[in-house]
Order: structure tokens, then C-alpha cells, then sequence
């Protein structure tokens, strides 16, 4: 099958392009899928370079970084087995089963998600796996996952639509189910141009919230689509003055970064702060009084509860969230389209289709 295979970690060319690399076989409880559409995440950027290990400490570049630790390069702090097919959001139809999954799958269009459980203890988060990082993924003409780590989809979005949602929008539903956010939060967004800012604009309207997005100028018209209640800058000089009288009781966050004080000083006494990424940085300054004496709460999202996934699914097919899809490129085109996520000028989400 044609695969776009990572040889290691560094820069874009690490990604080598075949088109004969072996199909997989579905094992014991396993569909074959013909990939339709993958999405790009910023988490095969953040593999592919390295920037999981804790010796880096710089904003994600997208580049090779001088150090990378043996041991730490991965989300899951472990190392990585090369060579490695990623991609996450596979959008596809299944083609074949194997030995006790269901025939009846066969034919049907179906999303995986990104979170692949031990199905003997599926609530365990060191037992989960990522679809594209400790397992081959959706870069490929060809996929393996568990019958259970995918869902058939009733939708008359494309493959290339629906590749837009899995790992952007559970990552996003994870964020705001830790962070409790309800039709009584403010929610800020920073960095609401991006597939996982997209997403929480969306989902926190869906729970009634109001929100107010944050995003480069530039992109003010694409983002006001996504429904926020306000759109701000992406850095204002003077946060406070630019939200006026808005109380923000929860800010989401997947940037980081030198700016990361600013968003906790103008959140409201017994505020929450949610995080699941650091794209602009992950050292960042905490003034320890400012966390206790107003009561704030903060809570990291990673590894989601199974029945997210589910979920955004079923928000999906009653029309609940919309995709937004920036461009698809070719397969074989991994690199430039991954360039092109990278260099952030797009808004929403990147696809690639074999």
C-alpha cells in the first residue's frame, strides 16, 4: 500500500514516501479500514520533532531540536518505535474483519478514535495508546484499530469534513468536561483560528456558555463564523481594558507561552483554567498568590473517558458542531501540507487523503 512512513525524529524529512509498504492484517477483534481521509494534529508535529521530551523547552517550531531525550519524546513519556505510520483522525470504510469482529461492519464509513483503549480495563490511562504514535495510524492507504475504537458514522459530510473532528474536538470536549463549563461560564479561548481553538468555540457554545475568542486579526472573519460571542485580539497589550466588563470564570488554553500570566490574572475568584497544549511554549511564569488568594483551579486534559469520543460523534450527526476544513492535500504531499500547519495561516483544520 502507499504510506507516508516517519523513520525518526527531526525535521519534515524524516517522512518517507512508499508505495509498497505491507497492508496491515486485522488480528483477534481488529477492522481493516481503506483510509478515506486523515486529519493533521499538533501532536504529529510534537512526535516527529521530539518537543514531548522534557529537554526541550521551547515553543513548538515544527522543527529538529538539538537535544531530545531518549526516554521522554512522546506524549506518554516513553519512547517511540520506528519506523511509524501517524495520523490520528482516520475517516474510512471497513473492508475486512478479523478472527470475532463483527461482519456486519464491513462496508460501512466509519471514524477512529484517536484514544485506543485496553478494552479489559478501558478507564486506565496508563493503559491507553494514540492511534499514529504507539500505533500505526491513518497516513496510509491502509488501517488497522479494535472494533471497539471505532464508531460507523451516519453523515452526509465528506471523508475530508469528518477528518477535521477526532482528535481536535475530544480534545476539546476533554478540556471543558474537566473544567465543568456550563451555560453559567465565560469562556476565553486563546488561539481560536486552530483546529483544538475551533473546536472550544464550538463545544462551549453548545453548553450555552459565552464565549469570547482570541485570534490573530487577520483571521477575525473566519473565526466569527464559529459563533464566539466576542473575537480579541491574539496577544491584547492590555487584556483587562480589551474584555471590559467581561468576568471570566474559565479560560482554555492550548498556547502557553510568555503570554500564559496575562490569562490567569483577569480570571475571575474560584476561575478555572483548563490546558491540553503549549504550542507557544510550555515554561511558563506562576505567581503562586495570585492561584491561592483568588481560589482558581487548574486541571490538564489528555487522555479523555471513552464515552467522549461517542459523543462528539453524536454531535456530529445531529448537526450540533460544523466542520471547518482549510484545505486537503494529497497523501504523498505530507510534507507541505504539514509545512503548512505549521506556519499557523490557515484556520481550522489541514487533511490529507491517499
Amino acid at each position: 500500500m502507499k504510506a507516508m512512513v516517519l523513520t525518526g525524529h527531526g525535521g519534515l524529512d524524516k517522512y518517507v514516501w512508499h508505495e509498497d509498504w505491507p497492508r496491515p492484517e486485522p488480528g483477534p477483534m481488529e477492522v481493516l479500514i481503506k483510509v478515506g481521509a486523515c486529519g493533521l494534529n499538533n501532536t504529529d508535529v510534537n512526535t516527529r520533532s521530539g518537543w514531548y521530551s522534557k529537554a526541550v523547552s521551547e515553543a513548538t517550531t515544527g522543527g529538529a531540536y538539538a537535544a531530545v531525550g531518549d526516554n521522554d519524546p512522546t506524549w506518554g513519556g516513553s519512547p517511540i518505535a520506528f519506523p511509524r505510520i501517524q495520523g490520528a483522525d482516520a475517516v474510512g470504510e471497513v473492508v475486512a474483519v478479523g478472527e470475532g469482529a463483527d461482519p456486519a461492519l464491513i462496508g460501512k464509513r466509519v471514524m477512529v478514535d484517536g484514544w485506543q483503549r485496553d478494552w479489559s480495563d478501558p478507564t486506565n490511562m496508563d493503559k491507553a495508546r494514540y492511534f499514529g504514535s504507539e500505533m500505526d495510524g491513518g497516513f496510509a492507504e491502509y488501517a488497522t484499530c479494535d472494533m471497539r475504537g471505532m464508531i460507523p458514522v451516519e453523515s452526509d459530510l465528506s471523508d475530508a469534513e469528518l477528518a477535521t473532528f477526532s482528535c481536535s474536538y475530544t480534545t476539546a470536549e476533554g478540556m471543558l468536561s474537566r473544567a465543568n463549563v456550563t451555560a453559567g461560564d465565560t469562556v476565553l479561548v486563546p488561539g481560536a483560528s486552530g483546529g483544538v481553538g475551533g473546536a472550544l468555540v464550538q463545544l462551549a457554545k453548545r453548553r450555552g456558555a459565552r464565549v469570547i475568542a482570541m485570534a490573530s486579526e487577520a483571521k477575525h472573519e473566519e473565526v466569527a463564523k464559529l459563533g464566539p460571542d466576542r473575537i480579541l485580539p491574539r496577544a491584547p497589550e492590555d487584556l483587562r481594558a480589551g474584555l471590559g466588563d467581561e468576568k471570566i470564570t474559565v479560560v482554555a488554553d492550548i498556547v502557553g507561552g510568555p503570554y500564559w500570566p496575562t490569562l490567569i490574572d483577569i480570571l475571575e475568584r474560584g476561575g478555572r483554567y483548563t490546558c491540553s497544549g503549549a504550542i507557544a511554549g510550555p515554561m511558563v511564569t506562576l505567581d503562586l498568590r495570585t492561584f491561592y488568594l483568588r481560589d482558581l483551579t487548574f486541571t490538564g486534559s489528555t487522555v479523555v473517558p471513552p464515552h467522549v469520543f461517542k459523543d462528539v460523534v453524536g454531535y456530529i450527526e445531529r448537526g450540533e458542531i460544523k466542520p471547518v476544513l482549510a484545505a486537503t492535500y494529497p497523501l504523498k504531499e505530507l510534507r507541505a501540507a504539514q509545512q503548512a500547519f505549521i506556519d499557523k495561516k490557515h484556520t481550522g483544520n489541514i487533511v490529507v487523503a491517499p
